[in-house]
């Protein structure tokens, strides 16, 4: 049974709670997980590079010379790829990186990028995420309390304002909510900072 101490924002032991094992202390998939993260980065890429092939390039509509007899190589038009400002032979085009992931595999790759968390001792669950201000200062400060160092993931049941304006000047701080969870950001924080309704959630959607 996967267990974990829940404190508040002082860092004070508030109970012991009981994780589901089955979304927190599974057997972990690292090759999925890979999949999935490359699947995201590759949705990120905006495909939008794009070369001329002969056909598109401008000019070149006759041919330069005759076929034979000038004891110059045979050419049919100056911009053919082997030209100075031909065309491009095999060049890139407009195309979508994506690919398709099934349902199952998606839902195992956050699995194992959870368990990784608990796991790994990077998950850390908070009673409740609640900021005063939305001050920068006032985040930092519960870094320091809290011993969080390296980037931090903060996430939270609900669009939690005071939180995101305190953290977006900060590099190594982000908030999502629960169900924006997503194996990228979990994988790319070195501690995930959740509070109890975010874990219920989290585990509602993957049970």
């Amino acid at each position: 049974m996967a267990k974990i101490q829940e404190i508040n924002l002082k860092g004070e032991k508030v109970k012991e709670l009981t994780l589901a094992d089955s979304v927190w202390n599974i057997e972990t998939n690292d090759v999925v997980l890979k999949k999935m993260i490359d699947l995201q980065l590759a949705t990120r890429r905006q495909g939008t590079a794009k070369t001329k092939t002969r056909s598109e390039v401008s000019g070149g509509g006759r041919k330069p010379w005759k076929q034979k007899g000038t004891g110059r190589a045979r050419q049919g038009s100056i911009r053919a790829t082997q030209w100075r400002g031909g065309g491009i032979a095999m060049g890139v085009v407009p195309r979508d990186y994506t690919f398709d992931i099934n349902k199952k595999e998606r839902s195992l790759a956050l699995k194992t990028a959870l368990t990784h968390k608990y796991q790994d001792k990077e998950l850390v669950v908070i009673d409740k995420i609640a900021l005063k201000t939305l001050k920068t200062k006032e985040l930092k400060g519960i870094l320091e309390t809290l011993n969080l160092t390296g980037k931090v993931l903060f996430v939270t049941k609900d669009e939690n304002e005071n939180l995101y304006m305190a953290g977006r000047n900060l590099g190594y701080a982000d908030s999502i909510m629960a169900n924006e969870v997503n194996c990228y950001d979990l994988v790319n924080a070195d501690f995930v900072v959740c509070d109890e309704d975010a874990v219920n959630v989290i585990e509602g959607g993957l049970k």
